[in-house]
């Protein structure tokens, strides 16, 4: 009897365990998005490599800003097994300085120019919040998808152009700018303020006619510390959105904060949280060390597939 009973409930828990990988990717039909002529599948989850060209970004800030340097970065990203590149031109880390749309733009075009001068297959990410800057990287050099931080609250312009682009588009939650997010935010309830924003979003932007949205619950950006965390303990809640799911904690503040150190000695907490992240449901993790992050996807898949 006990020996049925031990077997019953091992059977029963791994059921369970099952049943909850199965839930974890997103409900829906489609396991794909389209850039251009490219299909992105999740059916697998994908890894986005960061390219920052900015001077001033709180991990790398300043060590990509020549042809030699972005070329030999996305080569590095796209061997150590990344989908997406994501290139960014203005910090967004809390307190940074603002750049101007000029600016933005004089930085990011000639970056997306050497890399698909040398990777013309690449999928592209444009980190911006800015529909200028879309509609001009996507106009020059074909189909990328847009990652904006502000999830279409800091242009008004940004949906229409989108719809009007037919290109994906990463819908960040975000509470505040960047330059005051992080002065004491609040909300009445965490997971369903940032759902009830999602919904209001992802409502307006269908209206424009765009369809390939993936969400990003903005980790750090008007989040306290305690709020990150409860949002990688109720991940799977976002599933109810339908759609793909991107995390991004390389090396953010809610690592090091935590457990001491800084940027540079969080290499560690990044994998352990996109781990967990995996396990609740991420699609695709945004990250600085892209084998690490590759590898994680492996040892997650590699489980997934045992428990079949």
């Amino acid at each position: 009897m006990v020996f049925y009973f031990t077997f019953a409930s091992e059977f029963v828990q791994k059921k369970l365990v099952m049943q909850n990988y199965k839930t974890n990717c997103f409900n829906s039909d489609n396991l794909s998005i389209k850039c251009g002529d490219k299909a992105i599948n999740f059916e697998k989850p994908l890894v986005m490599g960061i390219l920052n060209l900015t001077p001033d970004s709180f991990y790398d800030g300043g060590s990509y800003l020549d042809e030699v340097a972005i070329v030999k970065r996305a080569e590095q990203i796209l061997t150590d097994g990344a989908g997406i590149i994501d290139l960014g031109a203005y910090s967004t880390r809390p307190g940074a300085a603002g750049v101007s749309s000029q600016e933005e733009i004089h930085r990011i075009v000639p970056a997306v120019e050497y890399i698909r001068k040398e990777f013309p297959d690449a999928v592209l990410s444009i980190d911006t919040f800015r529909a200028e800057v879309a509609k001009r990287v996507v106009t020059d050099f074909g189909a990328c998808i847009i990652n904006d931080i502000s999830g279409g609250t800091m242009d008004e312009k940004m949906f229409s152009t989108i719809g009007e682009l037919q290109v994906p588009y990463i819908m960040m939650h975000i509470k505040g700018r960047p330059q005051t997010m992080q002065q004491n935010p609040i909300y009445d309830h965490l997971i369903n303020d940032m759902l009830r924003f999602f919904r209001f979003q992802i409502k307006k932007l269908n209206d424009f006619g765009a369809r390939d949205i993936i969400i990003d619950p903005g980790f750090g950006f008007g989040k306290t510390l305690d709020h990150n965390y409860e949002i990688v303990a109720k991940l799977q809640e976002f599933n109810e959105l339908k759609l793909p799911v991107l995390i991004g904690v390389s090396r953010k503040s809610m690592i090091y904060k935590f457990l001491g150190g800084d940027p540079s000695t969080s290499l560690n907490g990044t994998t352990a949280l996109n781990m967990i992240a995996l396990e609740h449901g991420a699609n695709i993790l945004r990250v600085h060390d892209v084998k690490e992050a590759v590898e994680c996807v492996m040892l997650y898949s590699k489980i997934k597939s045992s428990l079949q």
